[in-house]
């Protein structure tokens, strides 16, 4: 009888949990994640890394980015689609994880990294002129992969990579 209400209990503690919303892998409503794409980093070193990004691409996307994730998987991004080129910054407000932030040129060549950008933190980082794209990823996965400015990102709003599945 006891071993019923215990195992009663336990249930009834994980259903609670999962239907509130509380734990680590909990997706929050306020920011669901959505389709990806591939997207790959050619570096000055030979080495090519793929990642699945998010595209973002309305003005309302692109304000909201990775906001309230509390997680970013490995060889994962968001990809921010400005349409024409223009000058950008960014910001970390509500944003839970730190990140890299690869502001791209119309042609795929990385203008400017801000590396390490720290949660929370509300200090403009800009583009170092008119970019088209910004990558974000986890913070220190451009230094691990040797990403540096001038290196090339393929992607189909940068023209150089088609369409995938």
């Amino acid at each position: 009888m006891h071993r019923r209400l215990l195992l009663c209990g336990l249930i009834a503690a994980a259903v609670a949990a999962c239907a509130s919303g509380e734990g680590p892998r909990a997706a929050d409503p306020r920011n669901p994640q959505g389709p990806q794409q591939p997207l790959e980093v050619a570096t000055s070193s030979g080495k090519v890394v793929r990642f699945k990004v998010e595209v973002v691409d309305t003005p309302d996307s692109r304000e909201r980015g990775l906001m309230y994730r509390r997680s970013l998987a490995r060889n994962a991004g968001m990809l921010f689609d400005f349409k024409t080129p223009r000058p950008v910054a960014f910001w970390m407000r509500n944003t839970f994880i730190p990140l890299d932030i690869v502001f791209i040129r119309q042609d795929g060549v990385v203008a400017n990294i801000a590396r390490e950008a720290k949660p929370f933190d509300e200090t403009p980082l800009p583009s170092s002129g008119p970019v088209v794209g910004v990558l974000e990823i986890n913070g220190g996965e451009a230094a691990r992969i040797g990403l540096k400015e001038g290196d090339l990102v393929r992607h189909p709003i940068f023209g150089n990579l088609p369409p995938q599945g």
